[in-house]
């Protein structure tokens, strides 16, 4: 493996909260990052010496490619890319679930199979799943958690097939993380529960045995750990990020 300040990575879903921390860390560890969101707005303040922008759909196959060929040589893979949809379960249509499964897990394993293969060797991967994969209880985003259950499938099934070339690929399943996104559910669900945003909030905090979220800083924390050389026996895990509120 080359030097960390001669090698490249890409972070999907850069323009805010987990994925945009990830590009930072990885700028700021010594990597040359090429930062990828289909919200190009949001990537601006992102530009800079070591990090390029793309705005790019990652459900789009030209656009994955363009992806790939920026990634050939590289190193480091961060699939962070999601939406979440919050809608009662048995209100889900067949056009919700595709649209989810779409960006969160189809995305997910093409850019794995496109760019898995073009990493150098010994390079790595870090796929976002969530502790919804595991703890099911707020139904609210039943399809948003099967795509990410369907995440863990991914990572394990890559793992396997770029093992001979060095390449690994784990995943972490966040668990309460202030982001966008998190605010986004909150602010959705809350009502449907007859409480108020912050009352969720509180509830939820209470439920994790470290007793509150986390930071996006610390989850890309945790990624740089899988994908750094600190690592180099790991691959196939799904690793929880949850303060406790999960621990299988």
């Amino acid at each position: 493996m080359a030097s960390p300040s001669q090698r490249r990575g890409v972070v999907t879903g850069a323009a805010s909260g987990i994925g945009k921390a990830t590009a930072l860390r990885l700028a700021r560890e010594g990597a040359r990052v090429l930062a990828v969101d289909v919200n190009g707005g949001g990537l601006a303040e992102l530009e800079g010496e070591a990090i390029e922008t793309l705005a790019a759909d990652v459900t789009d196959s030209k656009h994955r490619q363009t992806i790939a060929d920026w990634a050939d040589g590289a190193h480091y893979l961060v699939n962070s890319a999601g939406v979440v949809m919050v809608k009662p379960i048995f209100e889900i249509t067949v056009e919700d679930w595709r649209r989810v499964q779409t960006i969160n897990a189809e995305a997910t394993f093409f850019l794995c199979q496109a760019i898995g293969p073009r990493l150098a060797a010994g390079g790595a991967i870090v796929n976002l799943s969530s502790s919804s994969a595991k703890f099911a209880t707020t139904v609210e985003v039943a399809a948003y958690a099967a795509s990410k259950t369907t995440i863990l499938s991914i990572t394990r099934s890559f793992a396997y097939a770029l093992a001979a070339r060095r390449v690994r690929v784990n995943a972490i399943l966040p668990g309460i993380v202030d982001t966008p996104m998190q605010e986004e559910v909150l602010e959705k669900v809350a009502p449907m529960r007859g409480l108020t945003a912050d009352e969720w909030r509180e509830a939820r905090n209470r439920a994790v045995p470290l007793g509150r979220g986390s930071s996006a800083d610390e989850c890309a924390g945790l990624i740089w750990f899988l994908l750094s050389d600190e690592a180099p026996y790991m691959t196939g895990q799904a690793i929880n990020f949850t303060g406790g509120l999960v621990t299988w």
